[in-house]
């Protein structure tokens, strides 16, 4: 079979992306640059095909962690596409909360040739080695022309086996967690041409044309070596003795006898509450664990933690995710009178007594369950756990022949419908209108702490970036989710709670092209007008008024609606509970940024 000849950039980045798309990558991120113009080109291809789902973002930032939602969601990396110099060095902030939290993510960097690095060439810096500390696996890749000197040889085996290695590497195969991956890739000009014409071709005949056309170039067997042993790199983030190579087949075996919490942090999921429910344990479940449900369920469980009678009698603390929310978690973590097992997440592992044990999976003794135990913390839950669903109308009062009782009985009603919102009525409005079809995606705030706080049990998807618990692109990643729970029509809002700060950190994001599909999202922003997390720590009782306000609070006066508006966001501004509910209930058809005026 002919092969229409192609640039060799063109023709290494259609056999990298086709190889990964064969394997199962659906999505692409990319950020417009001339040096990754062979990427895009081909993205846009893939896209026309019918291939991929490519989105584009002008700032590298959000693009990475746009990718980072759809992985979060999904399971499957996207793969992040840009090009060369500070391009790069944006994709780290995504590619640290990927490490940290165990989500796959392919970075593909495009860069100079090695000629160029280190000699003052414009928009050049040295690439490799960049996210080191963070992946699983990197390749600083040839030059396309040391695969295909000639330029006339379709895609390599070279870069479809570099392609399967990167993703096995992204998935956490081999290895104790998923994680991020970053292929650099060098490419000379021209650097772009026509598309190869084996874009169409299945996998098998592709591969029948590449091992058997004698006028395809041939990889030279210095290159192959060099791309087998030296390019391949393990990243730095995880060393091999803290990854075993297989998980363990027999559970670890939790006993009966001592007392027992199950703490579930952000990524355990409902193995937490089952755990909690075959053992007869109180579960203490952060309200980002997607754990937070169940008979066990333990409400306002950082003042029982606190208490001697119940916190300080824990002699085993059983742990799934990571637990990152409150001090009261930590604290009972670093003691060293109480065992702690942490059950092998895709996330960094815990120690935080030095003791802890590490398992990859647990299981329950046979035995009766410490009923006492149990009963008194379920006691103390139930005294602890919080409504704040809105009073029933005094029906009696309201029909009644007496005008007395029925006047107040509408001024009770009207009252509470005026009532102005606060943290807690936010949340649980919020809490309420999410369902099992929905996501959720909690901002690194205060809100999160109040969520955390007074609501209780709800079987719903929750995320939150809790790897390293920053305000980084957290609008993006609900983006990314949004995108990958309502691929191929599937129902659903895609709904995040943060506050103002981290909304205008993040707020590039708002920032979508117009030929892409519209997801389903609402961003409801609690606006203080300043950072007022900080009025919980330390520094409130001991920093001058002036100086929190200028380094700490820093207060702002943007004004959300314009900024809804000029990105093309349908914007609404909610003052009571009535008129939230509302908003969360009506129907969703795009973009939505809802205000609520909180009290400083």
């Amino acid at each position: 079979m002919i092969v229409t000849a192609a640039a060799p950039a063109t023709d290494a980045a259609a056999a990298l992306l086709c190889r990964l798309v064969e394997n199962g990558v659906r999505h692409v991120v990319l950020s417009p640059g001339s040096r990754s113009q062979s990427l895009a080109l081909v993205a846009a291809e893939l896209e026309r095909r019918g291939r991929i789902r490519l989105h584009v973002r002008i700032d590298e930032r959000v693009a990475g962690f746009t990718a980072l939602g759809i992985g979060r969601e999904s399971g499957m990396p996207a793969a992040v596409v840009c090009t060369s110099g500070t391009a790069v060095a944006n994709l780290l902030p995504a590619a640290l909360e990927a490490h940290h939290a165990g989500v796959p993510l392919l970075l593909l960097t495009a860069d100079r040739p090695p000629e160029l690095r280190g000699v003052g060439a414009n928009q050049t810096t040295r690439q490799p080695g960049l996210f080191s500390a963070a992946t699983r696996f990197e390749a600083d890749l040839p030059v396309p022309e040391e695969l295909d000197p000639t330029g006339d040889g379709p895609q390599s085996e070279l870069m479809r086996s570099v392609a399967d290695a990167a993703l096995a590497a992204c998935l956490g195969e081999g290895l104790r967690a998923p994680g991020p991956v970053h292929l650099n890739l060098p490419y000379r000009e021209p650097l772009a041409g026509a598309l190869p014409n084996w874009l169409d071709m299945p996998a098998a005949e592709l591969v029948a044309t590449t091992d058997d056309d004698p006028d395809a170039a041939p990889v030279d067997d210095e290159v192959a070596e060099e791309m087998s042993g030296a390019l391949y790199q393990g990243g730095g983030g995880i060393g091999e003795s803290d990854l075993p190579t297989a998980v363990d087949d027999d559970p670890h075996v939790l006993e009966r006898g001592p007392r027992t919490v199950v703490i579930a942090g952000s990524g355990a999921g409902p193995d937490a509450e089952t755990l909690a429910h075959l053992g007869g344990w109180p579960l203490i479940a952060e309200i980002v664990s997607g754990a937070r449900f169940g008979r066990w369920l333990i409400h306002g469980y950082r003042g029982l933690l606190a208490d001697a009678d119940l916190g300080g009698r824990i002699e085993r603390a059983v742990v799934l995710g990571h637990p990152t929310l409150s001090r009261e978690v930590a604290a009972v973590l670093s003691r060293p009178d109480v065992e702690v097992i942490a059950v092998r997440g895709p996330g960094e592992p815990l120690n935080l007594n030095g003791a802890t044990l590490a398992v990859d999976a647990v299981s329950v003794a046979v035995g009766e369950t410490d009923r006492a135990w149990l009963g008194a913390w379920m006691t103390a839950s139930r005294a602890a756990s919080i409504d704040l669903s809105p009073p029933a109308p005094d029906a009696d009062g309201l029909s009644s022949a007496v005008p007395g009782e029925r006047l107040e009985a509408i001024a009770t009603e009207l009252a509470t419908i005026r009532a102005a919102l606060d943290r807690e009525t936010l949340v649980d409005a919020v809490w309420r209108a999410t369902w099992p079809h929905d996501r959720l995606l909690f901002g690194s705030s205060r809100l999160v702490r109040v969520a955390d706080t007074v609501l209780g049990g709800k079987k719903v998807p929750v995320h939150a970036n809790r790897g390293l618990a920053g305000i980084d692109g957290t609008v993006a990643t609900a983006i990314g989710i949004a995108a990958a729970s309502q691929d191929a029509g599937a129902p659903g809002v895609t709904r995040v709670l943060l506050g103002d700060l981290a909304l205008l950190h993040d707020v590039g994001a708002l920032l979508l092209p117009g030929g892409e599909a519209e997801p389903r999202v609402q961003v409801i922003v609690g606006n203080d007008g300043g950072g007022t997390i900080f009025d919980r720590l330390e520094v409130a009782g001991v920093a001058d008024a002036a100086a929190m306000d200028r380094v700490l609070y820093t207060p702002h006066g943007v004004g959300l609606e314009h900024l809804a508006r000029a990105y093309g966001w349908e914007y609404r501004r909610v003052q009571t509970r009535s008129e939230l509910d509302q908003a969360l209930t009506a129907a969703v058809s795009g973009r939505q940024l809802i205000e609520v005026a909180l009290a400083r």
